[in-house]
């Protein structure tokens, strides 16, 4: 299946484009990156609390083959990253979305220039990839708490318990 066009799925480049729009406008750009394989309430209480530490939000998207390599289990990603874009898309809270095929957004976030990087309250300040690219451009790096009882594995582990038949 081929990727279907969406209004805040962009290529890198455009993305740059609009993120220097941003800047000259005085804005904020706020920048998370995941595979968000079946979006749960916790990914959106999480892209909801990030968004609100800036202007706009850009979300760096995990490839396929990308999820693949993260070692997450031969079944995942469960959803392709094309419908996993469209689910993103339609999230008001997010301004764009970025697929990248590379094991980490660290050349997303060298290119874009975010003022504040995000991930969830799983990843340690000094272990979040790029978070030395922003602090030395004097941008903030944050870590934020994850919302309790919610991730993609515990969900895909509870849909296989039940014989598949979760609605």
């Amino acid at each position: 299946m081929t990727t279907p066009s969406y209004s805040k799925l962009l290529p890198l480049p455009e993305a740059c484009g609009l993120r220097e729009s941003l800047r000259r406008r005085g804005g904020t750009l706020v920048f998370t990156n995941g595979c968000f394989d079946l979006l749960h309430p916790g990914h959106l209480d999480y892209l909801a609390r990030a968004r609100g530490l800036g202007t706009a939000l850009y979300v760096g998207l995990n490839s396929d083959a990308s999820v693949r390599r993260l070692g997450k289990g031969p079944e995942r990603p469960v959803c392709p990253e094309g419908d996993r874009a469209l689910m993103l898309s339609g999230l008001s809270m997010i301004d764009a979305v970025i697929i990248f095929d590379e094991d980490t957004p660290l050349e997303l976030i060298r290119r874009l220039e975010p003022d504040v990087l995000v991930k969830g309250g799983d990843w340690r300040q000094e272990d979040i990839v790029g978070s030395l690219e922003v602090l030395t451009r004097g941008g903030r790096v944050h870590s934020l708490p994850l919302l309790p009882g919610y991730s993609t594995t515990s969900l895909v582990e509870r849909i296989r318990g039940s014989g598949g038949t979760a609605a």
